[in-house]
Formats: C-alpha cells, structure tokens, sequence
C-alpha cells in the first residue's frame, strides 16, 4: 500500500464514521470522540507490547499474539491519522517538517 493509499483509505474510514457515529456531533466533538479513542487504542497497544515482553497476567498473556501487536500498531496510527484529518493537519506536510527537524539534530 501507498502513503497516497493509506490516505485515501483514512478518507474513507473518516466519511464512514461520520455516517455511522458521527451524524450529530459538531467538530469539536468528534476531535474530542478521537482523541478519547486515541487513548484508548494506545492503552491497547501497551497492554500487547507489555504482553510480548511477558509482562501480563496469564490469561492477558493466552489472549496476545504478534498479530494483535500489529493490529494495535494499525489502530493507534489510523485513529491518529484520523484526528489530524479531523483537525485540517496536512499530515505529508507535518511529516516532512518533522522528518526534516529531526535529520537537522544529526547535521
């Protein structure tokens, strides 16, 4: 898949979550719905990442698995992608800037 893709692909997810959730909610809201979803995920994706390294009790630990590492890796960047889209963030921009800044440290 291509960045383009991807993007286009958060495009999609974003008109269909609008449609299914969304209807009702003011921009503001949705942002804060997102963000709140956000967090969420990424306490998912730390409870894997502490269930990869053994660190979990045992029934967490039966439950993890590296496919559903990957898949909370997945949903923290698309539920971020998603917010940015939410708050105009050109996110190939902002990417681009911040891949710049952080080259510039090593210079």
């Amino acid at each position: 898949m291509t960045f383009k893709q991807f993007l286009q692909f958060i495009n999609l997810e974003d008109k269909r979550l609008i449609k299914h959730y969304g209807k009702n909610l003011q921009l503001k809201e949705r942002v804060l719905a997102r963000t709140v979803k956000l967090a969420e995920e990424f306490g998912e994706l730390c409870n894997e990442i502490l269930a990869s390294n053994g660190n979990q009790r045992k029934e967490k630990l039966k439950k993890s698995n590296k496919e559903k590492l990957s898949e909370e890796f997945a949903d923290v960047i698309i539920t971020t992608l998603l917010i940015a889209k939410s708050t105009n963030v050109n996110i190939k921009k902002a990417l681009k800037n911040k891949i710049d800044k952080i080259n510039h440290r090593y210079n």
